[in-house]
C-alpha cells in the first residue's frame, strides 16, 4: 500500500447540496472539500445530515439538487469505485457465519483481487489472530476493523469513514488516530472522517466541516478554530501583575472562570510572558496556552438558536 500506487487529485467536493425527504430538509444548500493528504473531520449534532451526506457521497442517495463529487466524478460514474473510494460507514455489512478472512476473500473475488489481500489486511487491521472466527462473534471493535479492512481493499485514494472509533478500547483509539493519520499524511489518501469523539478528532484531524440542519455553520484547519493565541496565567496578586504586563504592550483580562488569581493573556509567547512577571519579582503558579478546545466551539456554534435542529417536534425541543 504505497503512494506511489494512488492517483493524483482525488480530492472531495461538495457544492450545494440539499436532500429533502417529505417536509424534512437532511441536507440543505451544503457545500465544502476535502483535500488529499490531510485527515478532515465531518462533525454535527444528531440529525445534522451527516449520515445523508456521505451516502449521497457513495450514489446511496440520490441528491435532491446539488452535487457530491469524488475526484471530480460523481460515485455512479467512477469506473472502478473500490479502486478509488474505501467506504466504512457500518460496522455489520458482513454474514455473521462467515469468517473474517471469508469475508474479504469474497469481496476480494468480486474486483478480481487474489486471496491474499484479505490475510494482508486483516494484519494491517491488527486482526489477524480473528481470521478464521466468525464474524458473528466479533466484538464491536473488532468489527469496526473488519469493515476498515474491507474499506482498503482495493487500495482506495478516498476513504469515508463513520464513526471509526466507536467500540474501541483506548488502546485500539489510538490505533486508529495514528493509522488514519498515516493514510492522509504518510500515503496522501484522502480521510473524511465522522465522529462524536470530539476530544479524538481534536487530536486527529487536520480540518474540521460543523454541519447543524444539514447547512454549514464552520469550515477550515483546526489551527484557525482555535481562534488568536493566548495564554493563561495563575497569580497571587493579578491586579499588579496585569498592570505590569499591561505597561508591557500585553493586553490581559481577569478570567475568574479559570479560578482565583487567574488572568488571560492575548499572547502565544509564553516566555516573554514569564520573563516580564519575573523581571517584575511577581510569582506565577501556572502558565500555559490557552485556546477554544474543539468540544467547546462545537456547542457554541451547534447549540445557538438559529442551528438548533428544526426538525424535531415541539415537544421533542423541550425536551432536548
Amino acid at each position: 500500500m504505497t503512494t506511489a500506487a494512488l492517483p493524483e487529485g482525488m480530492g472531495i467536493s461538495v457544492r450545494g447540496l440539499s436532500k429533502t425527504f417529505g417536509d424534512l430538509h437532511a441536507v440543505d444548500d451544503l457545500s465544502f472539500t476535502v483535500q488529499p493528504g490531510r485527515v478532515t473531520g465531518f462533525l454535527g449534532p444528531n440529525g445534522a445530515g451527516k449520515t445523508t451526506t456521505l451516502r449521497m457521497l457513495l450514489g446511496l442517495v440520490r441528491p435532491t439538487s446539488g452535487e457530491a463529487l469524488i475526484g471530480g466524478r460523481r460515485y455512479v460514474d467512477i469506473p472502478h469505485p473500490m479502486m478509488t473510494v474505501g467506504a466504512a460507514l457500518e460496522a455489520n455489512g458482513f454474514h455473521p457465519g462467515r469468517s473474517g478472512r471469508d469475508h474479504l476473500r469474497v469481496l476480494a473475488a468480486t474486483h478480481g483481487l487474489p486471496d491474499a489481500r484479505a490475510d494482508e489486511l486483516l494484519e494491517l487491521v491488527g486482526i489477524p489472530a480473528a481470521a478464521r472466527k466468525k464474524a458473528g462473534g466479533y466484538s464491536l471493535g473488532m468489527r469496526q476493523r473488519l469493515q476498515l479492512a474491507a474499506a482498503l481493499l482495493g487500495n482506495p485514494p478516498v476513504l469515508l469513514l463513520d464513526e471509526p472509533a466507536n467500540g474501541l478500547d483506548p488502546e485500539g483509539i489510538r490505533w486508529m488516530r495514528d493509522f488514519t493519520r498515516h493514510m492522509a499524511r504518510g500515503e496522501g489518501r484522502t480521510v473524511l472522517v465522522s465522529s462524536h469523539l470530539l476530544g479524538e478528532v481534536e487530536q486527529t484531524v487536520e480540518d474540521v466541516v460543523i454541519i447543524a440542519n444539514g447547512r454549514l455553520v464552520r469550515e477550515g484547519a483546526m489551527e484557525e478554530l482555535h481562534g488568536a493565541p493566548a495564554a493563561l496565567l495563575r497569580t497571587t496578586d493579578p491586579g499588579t501583575l496585569a498592570g505590569v504586563l499591561e505597561r508591557a504592550g500585553l493586553t490581559v483580562e481577569v478570567a475568574p472562570e479559570h479560578g482565583p488569581g487567574a488572568l488571560r493573556v492575548q499572547s502565544g509567547d509564553l516566555v516573554r510572558i514569564g520573563d516580564v512577571a519575573l523581571a517584575a519579582g511577581q510569582p506565577v503558579h501556572e502558565l500555559r496556552a490557552l485556546r477554544t478546545d474543539l468540544e467547546r466551539l462545537f456547542l457554541q456554534l451547534t447549540e445557538s438558536p438559529e442551528h438548533r435542529n428544526r426538525n424535531l417536534a415541539p415537544d421533542q425541543e423541550a425536551g432536548r
